[in-house]
């Protein structure tokens, strides 16, 4: 249900690499990444960081609490996003973001831009870089796979490339306790993705489900240093539905469970409206900052997404 691609052979054939994408993204949308270009040594240090931030005392996370954040950034507290929308299920995971770095005095963070803040950091040796290394490795790759994309659709290899080099792009880490065994328990809802791709990396725990179009929930498998890559709203939007953004949840972990998302949305400014070839329009076209801002507002605030979303 879930097929493992591996990246090596885009070096080699890239347009039948690009076209066996293809067929995944119009079905379930989820695939795993292997042999691609981000060191394990990398990764593992990205969780060091990880687990280095959440031993924090909550005192000390909260000085950096996403709630008091207008760009997306910082800590979320356990028990402070509902995933899922229909149901206002609390997740039980706590999530540190960080997203374009970008210096206080960068004329967009003046202007106020959206989604154009400076990141907030935590006092642990290191933590700055290795996150900031790691956010530009998964970048790259996922820049890398929207020229597969670009092939699959029939456009010019480096189609989205310029809709990606100053994108809404965000590192998430994130930590879920073991399940309690509490009624109606969840990690994190049942919801689709926002942006253009996600690239999950994960510490093998079991949890993450995903549910292809007409079928039931199914298990993701694990495979050592794979990324999880999965289609988001965004592209579905963008591809006039060719593509499948494919819901997904995370069941209460038998254990404690580590997984880094990095979700690459386009650049605020972008206008997402149906590829060309793919047909008349299904939807409006819509800047992917406000697209963003409706479904964020949502998640956070519960309110209800507006007409573009």
């Amino acid at each position: 249900m879930i097929p493992v691609l591996d990246w090596s052979a885009f070096q080699t054939d890239p347009q039948a690499f690009s076209a066996e994408l293809g067929q995944i993204c119009r079905k379930s949308g989820f695939f795993l990444l292997k042999n691609h270009d981000v060191p394990k040594a990398l990764i593992d240090a990205c969780f060091g960081q990880a687990d280095a931030f959440f031993a924090l005392p909550e005192a000390q996370k909260a000085k950096l609490s996403i709630a008091s954040n207008p760009h997306n950034r910082g800590w979320a507290a356990m028990g402070s996003e509902s995933l899922d929308e229909a149901s206002g299920q609390i997740d039980q995971k706590q999530a540190f973001n960080i997203g374009l770095d970008l210096a206080a005095d960068d004329p967009a963070v003046l202007r106020g831009d959206a989604f154009r803040g400076v990141n907030l950091w935590p006092a642990i040796d290191g933590f700055r870089d290795i996150v900031l290394d790691y956010f530009n490795a998964v970048w790259k790759q996922g820049i890398d796979l929207h020229a597969a994309f670009a092939r699959d659709l029939g456009l010019d290899p480096d189609y989205f490339a310029p809709h990606f080099d100053a994108p809404m792009a965000t590192l998430r880490l994130l930590s879920y306790p073991s399940a309690s065994g509490q009624k109606n328990e969840m990690g994190a809802g049942a919801h689709t993705d926002y942006g253009s791709i996600t690239l999950l990396m994960t510490d093998g725990v079991s949890g993450l489900q995903v549910k292809p179009r007409g079928g039931d929930w199914v298990d993701v498998p694990h495979a050592p240093n794979a990324f999880v890559v999965n289609i988001g709203d965004c592209l579905m939007r963008w591809t006039n539905e060719i593509y499948a953004s494919t819901p997904h949840r995370v069941l209460p972990p038998p254990k404690a469970r580590r997984s880094i998302a990095f979700f690459l949305d386009p650049n605020p400014d972008s206008l997402i409206a149906a590829l060309p070839g793919t047909g008349a329009a299904k939807f409006p076209p819509v800047l992917a900052k406000d697209y963003l801002r409706a479904r964020l507002d949502a998640t956070y605030h519960g309110k209800d997404q507006d007409e573009t979303a």
